[in-house]
């Protein structure tokens, strides 16, 4: 473990309880006996790591009974529409009558005045602020609600039970763990105080984190989460030998990045669970989630999408367009038309539900071939999929030269497709794992040429 006084790139807001300014009493209205006691545990635990933050849920007794349940659905939209014209960034746009008469907005609009998206009249005692540093543009800390990040936790419940898996309070099992793998990050323990007070932490995969090679292991073999979430790479190191024999996961949750099919394959054969890819942002929440290689399942809670083109205008039907987003499941940032700089398809599954098909992400980049055609990147993504990448970062310089680095997989096998795609000068360099290709959030995709 790092001693941040030696570190040159130790970052202040990651020194251990730097920045703690409420009691337990504050952090977890409800805690009892039983609930402190098990805080105590986790925290002084001899193979915990030294947790860098604290946090707690801060639900009052009233608000545990509330977040239980979610939002309803029925004739959201139109309440949603009046609370964002009265928001500062509108107020002075004449007719915003219906949803398409509101401009699309960005994240660069919230980076500006992220105030002029708050509403007057919002409790801001609920708040808590999260950041978001985001795959392009500036670092944005966000308001949350309280109430509504908790019920983010029994939304991931509800997925769970629809997938028939019985999640429920199981003696001393973490209820959830967050993962992440990088060089340094938050981490915490804390209760969730709607779910009988069970514990949760968010840990840091990272070698750095840990006072020795084999706490990890020995912290997550006591803890025994019942569900564990993260972003494919922290998810891929579950894969390692010292964590895939200590753990027995009901459930994984991967968000923030594309899941490939194989690593969702290679998770779901280690673990014999259901493996939930949910595709959200911080600013949106939760949008849509699937379990297998067809289209993403809109959710159904408040949020809108919509396929929008260069212009602003809705695509046509079935056609690759950004994904814009209306979310009103945040009290504190009612987002009307948000461009996530994500693209996809609108498709009607066959229940009557919206799917998202071809849901690349930032990553809608177009490769040029050697006779200059153009080459959409979620044909490169078929290709190093079917010969078993787990993650791959892809990049064609201005000459046309494409360079591939591939977690897992078949180096020689996704050689020959790429040079038959491509039929550019070409590079593949093969690593174990996904950790390898970097840390963060990179792009999996550039092109000088086609573009992104």
């Amino acid at each position: 473990m790092s001693d941040h006084a030696d570190d040159p790139l130790a970052l202040a807001e990651y020194v251990p309880g730097d920045a703690a300014v409420l009691t337990d009493a504050e952090r977890w209205p409800t805690m009892d006996a039983d609930g402190a006691a098990r805080l105590q545990r986790w925290r002084r635990h001899p193979s915990a790591p030294r947790w860098v933050h604290e946090t707690g849920d801060r639900l009052t007794a009233a608000a545990v009974e509330r977040v239980r349940v979610p939002l309803p659905t029925e004739d959201w939209l139109p309440e949603h529409l009046d609370t964002a014209r009265r928001l500062l960034h509108y107020r002075r746009m004449p007719g915003l009558d219906g949803l398409p008469d509101f401009p699309p907005i960005t994240r660069a609009d919230l980076v500006d005045d992220l105030a002029a998206f708050v509403p007057l009249d919002a409790d801001l005692d609920r708040m808590l602020h999260g950041s978001s540093s985001g795959s392009t543009g500036a670092a944005l800390v966000i308001p949350d609600d309280v109430e509504e990040v908790a019920r983010g936790f029994h939304l991931l419940v509800a997925l769970a039970r629809g997938a028939g898996v019985d999640w429920r309070p199981d003696g001393e099992r973490l209820a959830l763990v967050n993962l992440v793998h990088q060089r340094q990050a938050f981490t915490y323990v804390s209760l969730v105080s709607s779910f009988a007070r069970r514990a949760m932490a968010r840990l840091n995969l990272d070698g750095s984190a840990w006072a020795t090679a084999s706490d990890r292991s020995d912290f997550l073999r006591d803890a025994a989460p019942q569900a564990v979430a993260g972003n494919p790479t922290s998810l891929a190191e579950l894969l390692e030998p010292d964590l895939r024999a200590v753990l027995r996961p009901l459930v994984l949750f991967s968000g923030a990045m594309a899941l490939s099919a194989p690593l969702r394959a290679d998770l779901e054969d280690a673990f014999a669970c259901p493996v939930f890819d949910v595709y959200g942002l911080h600013e949106t929440r939760p949008i849509a989630v699937r379990t297998d290689d067809g289209p993403f399942r809109v959710l159904d809670r408040r949020v809108l999408v919509e396929t929008l083109g260069a212009d602003g205008r809705p695509v046509a039907d079935g056609e690759v367009g950004e994904l814009t987003v209306t979310a009103g499941e945040n009290p504190l940032l009612p987002l009307v038309r948000y461009r996530t700089g994500d693209y996809g398809r609108l498709v009607a599954l066959p229940d009557g539900g919206i799917g998202i098909a071809d849901l690349e992400g930032r990553e809608h980049t177009v490769f040029v071939r050697g006779d200059g055609s153009r080459v959409p990147c979620v044909d490169l993504t078929q290709q190093l999929q079917t010969y078993g990448a787990r993650g791959w970062s892809v990049e064609q310089d201005a000459a046309g030269a494409v360079r591939a680095r591939i977690a897992g997989g078949d180096a020689d096998a996704v050689r020959l497709a790429l040079a038959a795609l491509l039929d550019q000068p070409l590079d593949v360099e093969r690593v174990e794992r996904v950790s390898d290709l970097g840390e963060g959030k990179p792009r999996r995709y550039r092109s000088a040429v086609g573009g992104r």
